[in-house]
């Protein structure tokens, strides 16, 4: 396996999963690692000189503390203009599948699916694939690769989206190939639908940024100076749909749920964890905390995202009649608990990240769904408002960190904060909300709610 993104999440779930087969005995597959982007030099260069290897810290919600040692990433690709190891690497035989983490905004995704062009990332990429250069965006970079592969026969090969992205496999794999049609390449196109699959699947773990201090946690628990140790909850889950072209791991010996479909495990998780951990980090940020377990222990931050499933979600994922396979209610609690727990020391500033990414593809869905219902939405209509309440302190210069969100124009946040009444221009966003935009009913809801959000500020018991 290659896999694109050696951050903290791959290192604590994916490659768990592996090192799992690996210690039963099956040693049939390993994964090679890489990054798009010279963005992680110093942990690149610290898993280079363990050989891959690093130690894997979890923490359960009664405080149990476990250290496991993690090899299944047995070469790590260095980082180069033109991403020529990478590319050799995806285009070899051998490998069977090509895994990502690249996070939400990084497949440029408008509210109708399509490759949006107001990038100007993606759209230098159009020109250096164009070029005939290798791409630095997932598209880019594996079109690069596939070129490759065609070139040299390689073979069929598995596209494996490992992202918090509704349909995943779906998006990337339209995503992909509006990508390859601007570029141009009709006949790479034909190959890749006889010789590629990108399966929908989804992903859990809570993986928090490693804090300066588990270096040394890691070396009094297990005597080993590790320099890419990584932390995360005990919790994990990974549901695949099973469309592989060259076969894959067993990976279902190991706990990986293996289905026909992802859906209802995928709405479960991006409704209700997905949606209540952003709000929790907004409302927690609003509220001057800094980690998120200190707002969900605060009963008002709590019960907001506990009204938010119950009210909303839960409906919406039931409406049809036909029962869900995941018990709605009991993980409701399950996320909550999970959230509250205070050995992860989950920052806000990384789960708010993201806002403009994460509200059409977390938020706005039930929004819509309800609208269509006929029904009320004063609970999830707290979300935008906390959302927007937060984007008024950073278009003031107050957050308390630096605010990251590689889906928002800075320009038309602003805008909207500027506006005369910010509510509207919020709610008017096409980009956020699709065919709900401009509903009266949201910006009434969201009106109403927006005072509240706000109180967080003051006072958490609103």
């Amino acid at each position: 396996m290659l896999h694109l993104g050696l951050g903290s999440f791959h290192r604590a779930h994916q490659a768990v999963y592996l090192q799992q087969l690996i210690e039963r005995g099956d040693d049939q597959w390993s994964i090679s690692g890489a990054n798009l982007r010279n963005d992680m030099p110093e942990l690149l260069q610290a898993l280079r000189d363990q050989g891959g290897a690093y130690t894997l810290e979890t923490v359960s919600p009664g405080g149990e503390y476990r250290y496991q040692r993690i090899q299944s990433i047995r070469e790590v690709l260095p980082w180069a203009p033109g991403l020529a190891a990478v590319v050799e690497r995806g285009a070899h035989p051998a490998t069977r599948i090509i895994s990502f983490t690249v996070t939400e905004a990084g497949y440029y995704l408008d509210a109708r699916d399509r490759l949006d062009l107001g990038f100007p990332d993606l759209v230098a990429d159009l020109d250096r694939v164009r070029q005939g250069q290798a791409g630095e965006t997932i598209y880019g970079a594996l079109c690069t690769v596939l070129r490759a592969r065609r070139d040299r026969n390689a073979g069929a090969v598995t596209l494996l989206n490992c992202d918090n992205l509704r349909h995943n496999g779906d998006r990337f794999r339209a995503g992909l190939f509006e990508f390859v049609d601007l570029v141009g390449d009709a006949a790479l196109l034909t190959w890749m639908r006889a010789h590629t699959s990108c399966p929908n699947a989804m992903v859990d773990r809570i993986t928090p940024r490693p804090p300066p201090e588990l270096r040394e946690r890691v070396r009094a628990a297990t005597g080993l100076d590790d320099a890419a140790a990584v932390t995360g909850e005990s919790f994990i889950q990974w549901v695949i749909e099973d469309h592989f072209m060259a076969g894959r791991p067993v990976w279902e010996t190991v706990g990986v749920q293996m289905v026909k479909t992802v859906a209802p495990y995928e709405e479960a998780k991006i409704r209700i964890l997905n949606a209540s951990h952003s709000c929790i980090a907004w409302a927690g940020t609003l509220a001057g905390l800094r980690f998120i377990h200190e707002g969900t222990l605060q009963p008002a931050i709590r019960q907001m995202a506990f009204d938010y499933v119950t009210n909303d979600v839960i409906p919406c994922l039931t409406r049809s009649g036909a029962p869900s396979p995941v018990d709605l209610p009991a993980y409701r609690d399950i996320v909550l608990d999970r959230f509250a727990n205070p050995a992860i020391r989950d920052t806000n500033q990384r789960v708010a990240m993201d806002g403009f990414a994460k509200i059409p593809g977390f938020i706005a869905p039930t929004v819509r769904e309800r609208l269509a219902q006929g029904a009320r939405i004063d609970s999830v209509a707290m979300l935008p408002a906390l959302f927007l309440a937060f984007l008024q302190r950073w278009h003031l210069g107050r957050l308390p960190y630096a605010y990251q969100d590689q889906g928002m124009d800075p320009a038309v946040a602003h805008a909207i904060c500027e506006a005369p009444d910010p509510v509207a221009a919020l709610c008017a966003d096409t980009s956020l909300w699709g065919t709900a935009a401009g509903d009266a009913r949201l910006v009434e809801a969201v009106q109403a709610a927006h005072a509240r959000a706000e109180a967080f500020g003051g006072n958490v018991a609103v």
